[in-house]
């Protein structure tokens, strides 16, 4: 069924409760969580609840209205074009090139590498299109939380929020523990020399990074106090780091040596899929300007330039750096921790890596800022709706910004920096980035094929099988790959029926809905496009990365039976019955 949603059809919203202090109201507001006995009384009704919130759509006027006015103060709106593309710039190029093209490169795709980031590229920006349109139609922090709650209802918004939130929490990890690798190498010391041993601990968790955890509080002090003055900084560190990659690149290549490219994929192109999967988390990072929709000032212009721009931009620098890499140092000798620095110092330019040492620390502090601002808004969305503790959805009259979400997202990313091994947390962030964004195209198919009450039922059926077979087909293509296929006969199936099924939709299923100001051209083509080559992707991804993904899914689903379904269900029912709900 479609669902008003939580803001309630004529309903009005009071002034909020509950958002300065630290209560159990202020935690657990619902009326399920008022008594042992009320409690018990949800416990009994989870499965008919549930029903409920697998079939209950939000609304687009619910996000932009209802909901966003559960935070009590309105987000500034003072960002534009200009300041969008330099934080999705600042955000991914800091947070990939330096962090894992010299452990790709060495351990998986060799000089390939750079086909690597030609191929995770356009994954990303198909997921550029997608979230282009979504973030134009509905400004709200929530990003991709908000947009598949009104396409493919709360269950998935929920499970899709807890990835959206590992994604974040260990993107800023894995960017904080690489500051620590290439701060070591600025002072001539291997970067253990910084972390603490713990021998009692596995391999993976025995090397403590307070350097990390003291980068991450200081880069979310920054991120509390203004996302404009946040901004302002941003751009001019922006365009101090493009001019150490222009150096990079030109200093680099002085000392190139094509014999390096001989042995171009030493892996073949399983070795450079692979790669490709576990440098998507290179790109993670537009999706955080997505959230500053609501603070930016003209939609239509500013975030289709900001986010196309930016995706463009680090694109090509990603593939003149990892050519330029490659060139210089043999793959087999490419350091893992600190790459381009122990290149130029393998090539005679002592000196240079002190300057690109200087880079990729100014490049992963401003990485840290961008990832801190949006994983604070993508949480501040997800408490609005209560399946989040409502007091982390308060935005600060005086700061405009949510700074409770912040700390708490913060200090989760500060526990996780201090313990985890890097290659642990890159395979894990590409599962969760791409898992959504494979769930963003889906659900774009959906918002321009179906609109509730005006699409027919044949139209829908056509619709949802659709989807099933363009789904299938591409897990199936994965599946064959990842199962270490050789032969075409997986191929020669699947292929045909995802391209067979996309025709069908673009020729026999109607599109229900035409966008206000900005849509993704060549629909379907390009969001199903996005849907096979992350599916892909995640086909390549290891084995040990997809149980940690399991497990922290399991951990979701608990939370969820047991407090997010209750809490989500009661706020969304006291407001289609015209009473307010319990604000953050």
């Amino acid at each position: 069924m479609e669902n008003g949603g939580e803001g309630g059809i004529g309903g009005v919203v009071k002034k909020p409760r509950g958002c300065y202090s630290c209560s159990k109201k202020d935690f657990l507001p619902e009326e399920s969580f008022q008594s042992w006995a009320n409690y018990g009384r949800a416990l009994r009704e989870t499965g008919k609840r549930l029903g409920d919130r697998i079939t209950a759509r939000s609304l687009d006027r619910t996000e932009l209205n209802e909901v966003r006015a559960r935070s009590g103060h309105e987000m500034r709106r003072n960002l534009s074009w200009w300041d969008l593309m330099w934080f999705g710039v600042s955000c991914v190029v800091g947070a990939g090139i330096f962090v894992l093209t010299g452990q790709e490169a060495h351990d998986a795709a060799g000089p390939a590498v750079v086909l690597s980031y030609v191929v995770s590229g356009v994954a990303a920006m198909l997921s550029v299109l997608c979230y282009t349109e979504f973030a134009v139609e509905i400004p709200v922090a929530g990003g991709s939380f908000a947009y598949l709650r009104v396409e493919l209802g709360d269950f998935i918004a929920f499970i899709a929020a807890g990835n959206i939130l590992l994604e974040y929490i260990v993107s800023c990890a894995a960017v904080a523990r690489a500051w620590t690798s290439y701060f070591a190498t600025l002072l001539n010391h291997h970067p253990d020399d910084f972390r603490i041993h713990i021998p009692s601990l596995s391999p993976d968790y025995n090397r403590l990074d307070p350097i990390a955890v003291a980068v991450t509080a200081t880069v979310g002090l920054a991120a509390i106090l203004s996302t404009k003055a946040a901004s302002r900084f941003n751009y001019v560190a922006c365009i101090i780091h493009l001019t150490i990659v222009v150096f990079i690149v030109i200093a680099g290549l002085t000392k190139a040596d094509p014999k390096n490219l001989s042995d171009f994929a030493p892996f073949g192109a399983r070795g450079l899929f692979s790669a490709s999967a576990v440098l998507f988390f290179a790109y993670v990072g537009f999706d955080a300007v997505s959230t500053m929709a609501e603070e930016t000032k003209n939609l239509a212009r500013d975030i289709p330039l900001g986010l196309i721009g930016a995706m463009t931009i680090t694109t090509v620098c990603y593939c003149l750096l990892a050519l330029t890499l490659c060139l210089m140092q043999h793959y087999s000798r490419i350091d893992v921790d600190a790459a381009f620095s122990v290149a130029f110092q393998a090539v005679g330019m002592n000196w240079a890596k002190y300057v690109v040492a200087f880079g990729a620390l100014k490049s992963m502090t401003t990485s840290l800022l961008v990832l801190a601002v949006g994983q604070a808004r993508y949480l501040t969305h997800i408490a609005r709706t209560h399946m989040a503790p409502p007091c982390l959805a308060h935005v600060n009259a005086s700061t405009g910004t949510p700074i409770n979400a912040t700390v708490v997202m913060l200090a989760a990313t500060a526990v996780i920096a201090l313990f985890t091994n890097l290659s642990i947390l890159s395979n894990l962030i590409s599962i969760s980035t791409l898992f959504i964004f494979m769930l963003v195209a889906v659900a774009l198919l959906v918002r321009r094929h179906y609109v509730s009450g005006e699409t027919s039922t044949a139209d829908r059926n056509k619709l949802i099988v659709c989807i099933v077979l363009i789904l299938g087909s591409s897990i199936g293509i994965a599946a064959y790959w990842a199962a270490g296929g050789e032969g075409w006969v997986g191929y020669v199936v699947s292929v045909p029926v995802w391209l067979s099924t996309t025709a069908y939709l673009w020729l026999r299923v109607p599109q229900a809905r035409t966008p206000k100001l900005w849509g993704v051209p060549m629909m379907p083509w390009l969001p199903s496009a996005s849907i096979i080559i992350d599916v892909f992707l995640l086909g390549s991804i290891d084995r040990a990365s997809f149980v940690r993904f399991g497990v922290w899914t399991v951990v979701l689903l608990v939370y969820y039976f047991f407090i997010g379904l209750h809490a989500s269900y009661d706020t969304a029912k006291a407001s289609t019955s015209g009473e307010s709900p319990v604000q953050a």
